[in-house]
């Protein structure tokens, strides 16, 4: 395998890894609280990772376009909160339902003709003000793992001067080397088994459609696949929105009775995929989404097995991997937004706005962040032809 292979398969590794255990124990959650057991649990995980795999790969290779499809973790969140009182058959017919709106939106186009209005730098600064947390965590982190994180960094910098190509390879072999010899990592006995499918069968209830279904479509639509088709945009990729929009929610309608509660454009483990670590031709990078949806079907057979080593792995080394792929994306749509051009202060807000905790009707700052930027350059266009005229 050469090197050029390997950078693409190592990223899609580093992006599956890092989008299966930052929110695996909010899905563990949501599942046990509608009463699921382990099999219930290993059979959410195997169809959302079916569900990923096969549109990541399919979609990828068919459009030659780095399109990762991930579950909806805002959508877990939601449904922690959002489930109570409701039994698991009125959930899964409520993620038939928000399935339902999603492929509507892309059969309709309305979401596409949406996100064609939004300028390339309000783009890059949503994208910038998204992935700015994950880059200063790596220096939160290295306050509680300072030598784990630290050799990470030292690594970053020494082979990114030295061997650029082999940089996200050789940290992830630092990380796990230095935290298994501190003694942080403890490979935990596996008994390999292969996950299984559990159908349940829909129970549709009005009052569980509008307070499961509803909110999970909004927030997947606005904190999902909004900042998924923005940083495709602010990486120069042109896809067509509408029909992924149908694909994901028609394959969404098919995993739902299994335990597929929502999946969507991936946000911040896609621009994993896009960074330049992952191919220097970014005609090709889409092969590092495909190998990130192999590693989700992979990781969807083995869930149960998989989901105990996850879980001896020491966060510190997760979320510095993480911060530490989203480097250069960081710098380059920092550079992007704030390039000389009408929409520069609109930029600014829209970063702003995003980088920060803004919440509003149980939806994030990425999609008022937007907001903020198009209200900034609507107002400047206002006052402009009033002082004009």
């Amino acid at each position: 395998m050469n090197s050029v292979i390997l950078n693409r398969v190592n990223m899609g590794f580093i992006a599956a890894l890092v989008g299966f255990t930052s929110s695996i124990a909010l899905i563990y959650q949501a599942a046990t609280n509608l009463g699921a057991d382990l099999v219930m649990v290993s059979s959410w995980v195997f169809a959302l990772g079916l569900g990923m795999g096969i549109t990541s790969i399919g979609l990828s290779i068919y459009y030659r376009t780095p399109l990762l499809i991930a579950w909806s973790t805002p959508g877990a969140a939601l449904l922690i909160t959002s489930t109570q009182g409701f039994s698991i058959n009125e959930a899964v017919a409520a993620f038939i339902f928000s399935a339902s709106l999603i492929t509507l939106s892309g059969i309709s186009g309305l979401f596409e003709k949406l996100m064609n209005r939004v300028p390339l730098q309000i783009a890059s600064a949503m994208l910038a003000g998204i992935l700015l947390s994950f880059g200063i965590e790596v220096f939160n982190v290295m306050n509680q793992s300072p030598l784990l994180v630290g050799l990470m960094f030292i690594s970053f910098l020494i082979s990114k001067a030295l061997a650029p190509r082999f940089a996200m390879l050789t940290i992830l072999i630092v990380g796990i080397a230095s935290a298994w010899l501190q003694g942080l990592f403890v490979i935990p006995e596996l008994s390999w088994s292969l996950g299984q499918l559990v159908y349940v069968e829909p129970e549709w209830n009005i009052a569980a459609l509008i307070n499961i279904g509803l909110p999970l479509f909004l927030v997947t639509m606005a904190t999902q696949n909004m900042p998924g088709i923005a940083i495709l945009k602010a990486h120069g990729y042109h896809a067509p929105v509408s029909k992924l929009m149908t694909v994901t929610g028609v394959t969404n309608i098919l995993i739902a009775p299994f335990g597929g509660f929502g999946i969507n454009l991936a946000a911040i483990t896609a621009a994993i995929c896009m960074s330049e670590d992952a191919d220097k031709d970014p005609k090709k990078r889409y092969w590092a989404a495909a190998s990130a949806g192999a590693f989700y079907l992979l990781m969807g057979l083995c869930a149960l097995s998989l989901m105990t080593l996850f879980k001896a792995m020491p966060t510190a080394l997760i979320m510095a991997l993480a911060g530490i792929a989203l480097f250069s994306t960081i710098g380059g749509s920092l550079q992007h937004a704030f390039i000389e051009s009408p929409y520069k202060e609109a930029a600014l807000m829209t970063f702003l706005v995003t980088a920060s905790d803004f919440t509003l009707w149980n939806i994030g700052s990425a999609l008022w962040g937007v907001v903020a930027g198009l209200v900034t350059i609507s107002v400047t266009a206002l006052l402009a032809t009033k002082k004009g005229s």
